[in-house]
């Protein structure tokens, strides 16, 4: 999952939120949706007895619904209930709320604000920006960030150009073109920083996230100059395009005297979620 954490606010309440970009979705903390909706001193423990009760009840949304890691108060992340646009409508329509109305009309402007980024791509990018810079990641790092999310849209898009539409097929061929250069696959490579669901380039070090950006980089110009027909065309296309990177990569440890691929993660660096800015869980 590419995704990018964001805090929105209804009534000056604090909703955590992440915009999944492959999936195309916003996912929502449940907790503070039911806090919003209930006022309740312990919306953790009522959404626990609303959630066995609608299990009990043979309720598909609850049993459809996952965890996500968000940050909590102390600034750590930690699992935390989700719902999508529609999973999360039908959930409101099970609380009794004098605010079910108005935050349901919120959402469906939050819905409206994404089809406004989809048809102008730069908003999505204003939006990317100001969600980094709250999570205290520098500007530099913003900018190589954003440039990658850019360079990895070309690779996507030139993959289903080529005749890739399969999910599993854009992970195979992601994985062989970071093992080329980085010699992990991408779930190798997030064991490696000791992450689970988080997003893997979003905890690259600038150096780590330049040298896959031109291993997709050069792997879309590869395959625009092949022009690719078969899935084995496209693993060797990505096979060469991390390659590329890879050599980069032995150029540049030659100069500084150790390996480029490391544990640190991006985020180390950060500075501190204040406890004001989320809601505990």
């Amino acid at each position: 999952m590419d995704n990018n954490f964001a805090i929105q606010l209804f009534e000056d309440r604090q909703v955590r939120i992440v915009w999944d970009a492959e999936a195309e979705k916003y996912y929502f903390s449940i907790v503070d949706v039911v806090q919003i909706l209930t006022e309740s001193t312990d919306a953790t423990a009522y959404w626990r007895k609303l959630k066995q009760r609608l299990k009990a009840e043979g309720n598909e949304t609850v049993t459809s619904c996952h965890a996500l890691k968000m940050p909590a108060a102390d600034g750590k992340k930690r699992l935390t209930d989700v719902a999508d646009l529609e999973q999360l409508f039908r959930l409101i329509q099970s609380i009794p709320s004098k605010k079910a109305e108005p935050i349901k009309q919120w959402l469906a402007e939050l819905g409206s604000m994404r089809v406004d980024q989809m048809i102008d791509p730069e908003l999505t990018f204003q939006m990317a920006v100001e969600d980094y810079r709250r999570q205290g990641y520098s500007d530099k790092w913003i900018e190589n960030r954003l440039k990658s999310i850019r360079t990895r849209n070309e690779l996507t898009n030139e993959w289903k150009r080529s005749g890739v539409t399969e999910q599993k097929d854009f992970a195979i061929l992601t994985n062989i073109l970071t093992q080329a250069w980085s010699g992990m696959t991408t779930g190798q490579y997030k064991q490696f920083k000791g992450l689970t669901k988080e997003n893997l380039r979003d905890n690259m070090t600038t150096l780590e996230l330049a040298l896959n950006t031109l291993a997709e980089a050069a792997t879309t110009e590869i395959s625009r100059a092949r022009n690719p027909q078969t899935m084995s065309e496209n693993k060797a296309i990505a096979q060469s395009g991390g390659n590329a990177a890879k050599a980069a990569r032995r150029e540049v440890e030659k100069e500084i005297g150790h390996s480029v691929v490391s544990s640190l993660r991006a985020s180390d660096a950060i500075i501190p979620i204040e406890e004001s800015e989320v809601i505990e869980d």
